[in-house]
């Protein structure tokens, strides 16, 4: 069933009413909330917008506006508020049964239009690290969220397959250990890694870090790097075929580490495939037709082509962004301008796709993957998105403006438009996180007095994901063993998997993203405060409630259906009203603080929206009884309320994507 939901009804209604009062149709409608309960349930300042086209005072607009509003659905009255605020009341038991009948979430119409969220994009060339971990939960949400809206959305995770970090992983087995394809394969099998307690990509983590050590010792050792470059460039050679394997092999990981923390993805272009394809090329063509970029014939750049970054914010010292080297090389924003062309479509081309090769690993899930070599014509329609995301760190501001520059000049103005940089800041360890983590490690008085320490390769301060997770997973395990020592060992695994998958989710979400995270595990998992397990406990407090209930009046008593037709909030004392309806009015804001939050690129908006309503259930637990209510409509009502809750929290910490266990 279509539900529309009360903030869609009161903006109709609020259209209607500007059309037929003042001859005026307003594009959108922005919402606020009253402060308080008594002063409305939805607000809107449009009349402050409308008086410069009006030329009337808001006040009166609004006046004109609330004489001419026909209340439908759900929205009992409006009145006029403060200047000129317009604010509804809902018709609140009728909203209460509705979301006891249907969910908190009104079903938005689909759109047409795909969207495009690109994010993750880990070199494959060792373990993905914690830093990872932040771009995957902030990607997959804003993927989640823009669902919730009913925008269709395609996943891509972009491989860098021919850059410099596989190259120079290449050269670690090649020039370091001496090891052929061949030799690799044999050593490196998943059964021979087994045997000896080890993992490919911890291997990669260990072997990237030599290579940086050997090229740090000899500057003339670089040239196994340019070497190893143009040979995968160029391909079909066996230095190309070990890159194209280990980048394989890794992603692999990747993949695996990533669904973990339940992050997949529809589409992974490599971008060797740009090359091959020569998606390049024909992208270098209309930028040099366009004139967007042109040949420097002398100065630091000559015999590069180059792009002027007129209007560019972020270039220090730069006037000119190199995007061919004088080499013939193509650079990383210029292969990321050609791939974010194909994702709007504005290339006469396409990929060629097969499905992602999960051998010898059990495929977690099917996922297509670009393959310049394949035949295969019945895959999905892929690119050609309406809008795109790039969910890359904030240290890639200026370059993804570089991208974005370049639309512009190409005569692609709107594309420029709805091409969105999601930026965020870095993830870093608080001294207790690190003692915890790396316990050889001597930390001085002054770095144990620092917020956090940033990661640091040279000093070993990187935190491999999946070892994170580890622990975060050994933690949770051990604390609800302790709470329950009865608990059957596959219900221990799979609560602790949850507890712990939930502290790393939130933590990374309830921070701003252009905020730098010191993740701490002890604050991440705590029970209480601002954490993931909090709102899950909250959620398993309901549950209990209901369980109670239920053995004590019968099932029926708790079932939804049958709280819709029997919940009364007109039943409760009239002095309590207000502090019973706070915690279904937050339920029902739910879609309104998604839509801000994706509107403003701020998803911790939605994750702070969780804990205040879990602080709300939390005041209403000790503040009211159920189950030992004893007049039996008060109960009822308090009982929907419950039932309320602990539906639309399930649904809401899925879109934070937060699993709710059984018990804690």
């Amino acid at each position: 069933m279509n539900v529309i939901g009360p903030e869609a009804s009161f903006q109709r209604s609020i259209r209607e009413a500007a059309k037929a009062a003042l001859s005026i149709e307003p594009e959108s409608i922005p919402l606020s909330y009253p402060p308080k309960p008594e002063l409305g349930d939805l607000a809107t300042p449009i009349c402050f917008e409308l008086a410069r086209v009006a030329r009337q005072a808001p006040r009166k607009l609004a006046e004109a506006l609330v004489e001419a509003f026909r209340p439908e659905g759900l929205i009992r009255r409006v009145d006029v508020a403060g200047g000129g605020y317009i604010n509804a009341f809902y018709d609140r038991t009728a909203l209460l049964k509705s979301g006891l009948a249907h969910g908190t979430s009104s079903q938005p119409e689909a759109t047409s239009g795909k969207i495009i969220v690109e994010h993750t994009n880990i070199n494959p060339n060792k373990a993905a690290h914690i830093g990872h971990l932040r771009n995957a939960v902030l990607g997959d949400t804003l993927v989640r969220f823009l669902r919730r809206l009913g925008r269709p959305v395609e996943v891509q995770n972009y491989i860098d397959d021919t850059g410099v970090q596989v190259a120079d992983l290449v050269v670690g087995f090649l020039v370091l250990r001496g090891e052929t394809l061949d030799e690799v394969r044999e050593r490196y099998a998943e059964a021979a890694l087994r045997e000896r307690g080890e993992r490919f990509d911890f291997v990669a983590w260990d072997l990237y870090a030599e290579v940086t050590r050997f090229y740090s010792e000899d500057d003339a050792r670089l040239v196994h790097r340019e070497e190893t470059l143009q040979a995968m460039e160029q391909g079909g050679n066996p230095t190309a075929e070990l890159a194209a394997y280990v980048a394989r092999r890794m992603v692999q990981h990747h993949l695996t580490t990533m669904d973990r923390i339940g992050v997949r993805y529809d589409l992974l272009p490599r971008e060797s495939d740009i090359l091959t394809l020569r998606f390049w090329e024909q992208a270098f063509t209309q930028m040099k037709n366009a004139k967007v970029i042109y040949r420097v014939g002398e100065g630091k750049n000559a015999g590069c082509w180059v792009m002027d970054l007129t209007g560019v914010e972020g270039g220090i010292g730069e006037d000119q962004k190199i995007i061919v080297r004088s080499n013939g090389t193509v650079t990383y924003v210029g292969k990321d301008i050609a791939y974010q062309m194909w994702k709007f479509g504005l290339l006469d081309r396409d990929f060629r796709y097969a499905k992602f090769d999960w051998d010898p690993e059990e495929a977690l899930y099917d996922i297509w993957s670009t393959d310049s070599a394949s035949d295969v014509d019945d895959h999905p329609l892929f690119g050609s998105g309406a809008a795109v995301y790039n969910v890359i760190d904030t240290r890639q501001s200026y370059l993804q403006r570089v991208v974005t520059q370049a639309l512009r000049n190409l005569g692609h103005p709107d594309e420029a438009e709805r091409s969105t940089h999601y930026s965020y800041d870095m993830v870093a360890l608080t001294p207790a996180a690190v003692a915890t983590i790396f316990p050889e490690m001597e930390l001085t008085d002054e770095e144990r007095a620092k917020p956090h320490l940033e990661m640091s390769g040279r000093r070993g301060l990187g935190v491999r994901a999946d070892e994170l997770l580890d622990t975060l997973l050994d933690r949770a395990r051990a604390e609800i063993e302790r709470r329950n020592p009865d608990m059957d060992p596959a219900e221990l695994d799979r609560t602790a998997r949850r507890i712990s998958v939930g502290a790393l989710r939130y933590y990374m979400l309830r921070f701003s993203r252009n905020r730098i995270v010191a993740f701490d595990l002890d604050g991440a998992l705590a029970f209480e405060g601002e954490t993931g397990p909090y709102l899950q406990y909250s959620v398993v407090r309901a549950r209990k409630i209901l369980v109670k209930v239920g053995l004590q009046f019968g099932e029926a008593s708790v079932r939804a259906s049958t709280l819709a037709e029997t919940a009364d909030l007109d039943a409760l004392p009239a002095e309590t009203v207000s502090e019973h309806w706070t915690l279904a009015q937050q339920l029902f804001r739910v879609d309104g603080i998604i839509r801000q939050a994706v509107e403003s690129l701020e998803l911790s908006q939605v994750a702070k929206h969780a804990y205040v309503l879990a602080q709300s259930f939390s005041s209403f637990y000790h503040r009211f009884k159920v189950s030992q209510e004893p007049d039996a409509a008060v109960r009822t009502a308090r009982i929907g309320l419950v039932r309320l809750y602990h539906d639309g929290m399930v649904d809401l910490l899925g879109l934070l994507g937060i699993e709710v266990p059984e018990r804690m």
